[in-house]
């Protein structure tokens, strides 16, 4: 998937507005990434901007980190958590448990990561602990 991301350069570095943070943000390979997904979810999917939250931060085990995307539902409670990562990153084991982690606090039914190319979700049911790999166009 590609969209056109709105891009301007300022003081010789790239930079890429976001939508949902309604602001410019340094265009690293993670920020392109996540930049694309955010359109997809826009634009494809046409979750409402509304119920898009992206960077913000929240505790982890007593650790202060930062989502990358949270999209929330009609209810206002989270939905879907996604770990974004440069392209050059392999979607690891790890990456999915990080992904895990952050989704341990935010109790969302699906959680997935991505680097661009390779995509990888879950729906996670709580009351069983059981995690079931899920197409993303079924979320």
């Amino acid at each position: 998937m590609e969209y056109s991301l709105r891009q301007r350069n300022l003081n010789g570095k790239t930079e890429v507005f976001d939508p949902v943070r309604k602001k410019w943000v340094v265009m690293t390979p993670e920020e392109r990434v996540r930049q694309i997904f955010i359109l997809y979810l826009l634009n494809v999917r046409q979750f409402p901007i509304s119920h898009l939250s992206v960077e913000k931060a929240i505790t982890v085990n007593g650790l202060t980190k930062r989502y990358d995307i949270v999209v929330f539902g009609e209810d206002q409670k989270p939905y879907l958590v996604v770990e974004c990562k440069a392209p050059e990153v392999e979607i690891s084991q790890a990456v999915v448990e990080q992904a895990g982690r952050y989704n341990s606090t935010l109790r969302a039914p699906y959680v997935g990561v991505t680097n661009g190319s390779t995509r990888l979700f879950f729906h996670i049911e709580f009351d069983t602990g059981t995690i079931s790999p899920v197409d993303l166009e079924k979320i």
